[in-house]
């Protein structure tokens, strides 16, 4: 019991992880202000956020949803962050 919750508990954190990065991915992007003043610290800032994420997803659970796994393969990461909402983090 204790370690199915601690299990349960984990990828629940594993998952407010990855939206949060992806979350944070959107918002550099979008941050029109910071690319005008300073589009080097927006890139290193991206390429931080993305490299966080890469390294999420090279940890995602082998028995993770498979459609998961795809969007986040292909990029696709609006359509993987409305996944992880929907499915997760409800």
């Amino acid at each position: 019991m204790i370690a199915s919750t601690l299990a349960f508990f984990g990828m629940a954190n594993f998952y407010q992880h990855l939206a949060a990065a992806l979350r944070e991915r959107f918002v550099l992007i979008a941050d029109r202000e910071l690319r005008e003043k300073d589009p080097t610290e927006q890139l290193s800032r991206l390429r931080q956020v993305s490299e966080r994420i890469q390294k999420l997803t090279e940890q995602l659970p082998q028995n993770a949803d498979p459609m998961l796994a795809h969007y986040l393969e292909r990029m696709s990461f609006s359509k993987a962050l409305e996944f992880v909402e929907s499915r997760y983090l409800t």
